[in-house]
């Protein structure tokens, strides 16, 4: 977990600095330690949320190179983790229920990306169990009524 935070740390320095190829670089490694140790560490609460603010961080330093649609792969991939984990019977129940517990923020920062940035491809097939919604493409505004159908594919 230490190796986890201080890759981080860094990797925020140099988002801050503007320095994004190498924030970028470190970013990557904060996620794969993440979804290696997901299973592993003794808190699963810690666990979770490091996934979560690895993918997060990935989506906000794509928005930042103005790359939306990465951003919208970020917020689905640890979005859809979570739904999977909190269904997953191999896994310990007490990582079940913290993978729950964050998709809700999960959740939350999809909606919130969606109204800004618009729908993508993986964002419709997430929340919209393949029913495209064409009035929510990037960019469009809905004159649909919401139909939002929280699950997995």
């Amino acid at each position: 977990m230490q190796h986890w935070k201080r890759t981080t740390e860094i990797a925020n320095r140099l988002f801050e600095q503007g320095e994004l190829v190498d924030a970028r670089e470190l970013y990557l490694q904060a996620l794969a330690l993440a979804q290696v140790l997901f299973e592993r560490w003794h808190d699963a609460d810690e666990a979770v949320a490091a996934c979560v603010i690895a993918h997060h961080n990935l989506a906000d330093l794509h928005l930042r190179l103005n790359q939306p649609q990465e951003s919208a792969e970020y917020l689905c991939a640890i979005h859809q983790r979570l739904l999977q984990s909190a269904q997953d019977p191999r896994l310990a129940p007490r990582l079940r229920e913290a993978a729950l517990r964050h998709s809700s923020k999960t959740y939350t920062e999809l909606l919130s990306f969606i109204s800004e940035y618009g729908q993508y491809p993986r964002t419709e097939r997430l929340l919209y169990r393949h029913e495209p919604q064409p009035a929510l493409h990037a960019g469009q505004e809905s004159t649909a009524p919401s139909a939002l159908r929280y699950g997995i594919q």
